[in-house]
């Protein structure tokens, strides 16, 4: 009797946790494509809602950067690349070529911190919180405050990129 009412208690539980699983708010996925910082590139930002709050969060950012010296976008070297003004050029990651586009950040800004990096923090930043806080942060400051408002990110365009993750927030709740 003990071990059929210990068994009866385990499958309990067992189900118990595993409809817990299927009541919990499904995920969302949303992207923007979006002009965070100034007019030669384009940033990319993805996030996961569940309900209203952000629990996954990605950024990249591409711009044409010296073929010779970086890796461009899948097809840049196939008939995608041949419609690039400057044969020179291709469209890159600047997460995947973090060590060349960081290189330049500290040649002319004395930056420390590489744009991966300071991308990752700018996604940690925002885990957790929801689609009205993000907006009152960017609503409540300006774009100087924020370059140091991210702990481990301190872009000039903080601002443009978390104004990218409310975007793509914003996309996810429409869906």
């Amino acid at each position: 009797m003990k071990k059929t009412f210990i068994l009866v208690l385990v499958l309990v539980s067992v189900l118990s946790m595993s409809f817990a699983g299927f009541a919990a708010e499904s995920i969302r996925m949303g992207k923007a494509d979006w002009a965070a910082h100034g007019t030669r590139c384009f940033a990319v930002a993805v996030v996961a809602l569940q309900g209203d709050v952000i629990v996954g969060a990605y950024l990249d950012e591409y711009q044409m950067m010296p073929k010779d010296q970086t890796t461009g976008v899948p097809n840049s070297d196939k008939d995608f690349g041949n419609n690039f003004v400057d044969a020179a050029q291709n469209l890159g990651s600047k997460k995947l070529n973090s060590e060349y586009y960081s290189k330049n950040m500290a040649e002319r800004g004395g930056a420390t911190i590489t744009i991966r990096d300071n991308f990752i923090a700018l996604e940690n930043y925002v885990l957790g919180m929801t689609v009205a806080e993000l907006e009152a942060l960017l609503t409540n400051n300006t774009a100087e405050q924020m370059v140091d408002l991210v702990t481990g990110a301190t872009l000039v365009d903080n601002y443009g990129y978390l104004t990218a993750f409310w975007a793509a927030a914003k996309d996810a709740q429409s869906r």
